[in-house]
């Protein structure tokens, strides 16, 4: 099946150049100029991943990118923010938005397709069939569910496989390179900070029944999930 991007992005020129980058690389391609016109064509067809331009009128894509992340129907969506906005607390700020990577203009056709694939190789399901359990967290692998205290969390899915690595490694610390390593991919374009905002994430999914507590900051080292301490 061919894989759908919604790109969000007011500016004509640029709109543009992703339709041609895109169809090229093979993908089907939605554009939107506005949220209203986005809002549109999810309800025709739910993309696979939203190119989102930071600077939309009447409604910013970082506005939008919480919206999407806080509907049912969406929040699994991978975003790309795309964004002239290159400092770094911007790019935290998209990050925290719930964006699952950043693109600053001027991007380059291929880097654009190259991040493209990498996020979507992240929010394909775990192909594993497994269940693990601690102290009534449970991560279903095969659903793609996670569930505390009975309770089903949302979380996105970076935050989904980031869980699935540390419950897999129990009791081991990996510094955020590792980290990127493992659960984004060595060819991913993301900075280690990048890190630390996935790990917020996650910390505040897990918090509804306490488990935000098995995720442990090892100074000057990086993370690690326990159950003791």
């Amino acid at each position: 099946m061919t894989v759908t991007i919604l790109c969000v992005e007011d500016e004509a020129a640029i709109q543009q150049l992703m339709d041609l980058a895109l169809r090229r690389a093979g993908f089907d391609v939605a554009l939107a100029a506005d949220v209203t016109q986005a809002r549109a064509a999810i309800a025709s067809r739910r993309p696979d991943l939203i190119l989102l331009d930071w600077m939309l009128p009447q409604v910013s894509g970082l506005e939008f990118a919480r919206q999407l992340k806080q509907d049912g129907e969406t929040r699994d969506v991978p975003i790309i923010m795309v964004t002239a906005c290159g400092e770094e607390s911007d790019k935290i700020r998209g990050l925290d938005s719930g964006a699952d990577d950043y693109v600053t203009k001027p991007f380059s056709p291929r880097e654009l397709v190259a991040r493209i694939n990498a996020v979507l190789r992240r929010a394909a399901p775990h192909a594993a069939e497994e269940v693990m359990e601690v102290q009534g967290l449970r991560l279903d692998a095969s659903s793609h569910r996670i569930t505390a205290g009975g309770d089903e969390l949302n979380m996105g899915p970076t935050e989904f496989r980031l869980l699935h690595f540390f419950m897999s490694h129990a009791e081991r610390v990996y510094s955020r390179g590792q980290l990127l390593d493992r659960v984004w991919g060595g060819d991913v374009y993301v900075e280690e900070r990048t890190v630390d905002v996935h790990i917020r994430r996650l910390r505040k999914a897990l918090s509804l029944h306490g488990h935000d507590r098995f995720i442990q900051t090892v100074r000057g080292a990086g993370y690690r999930f326990s159950t003791q301490g």
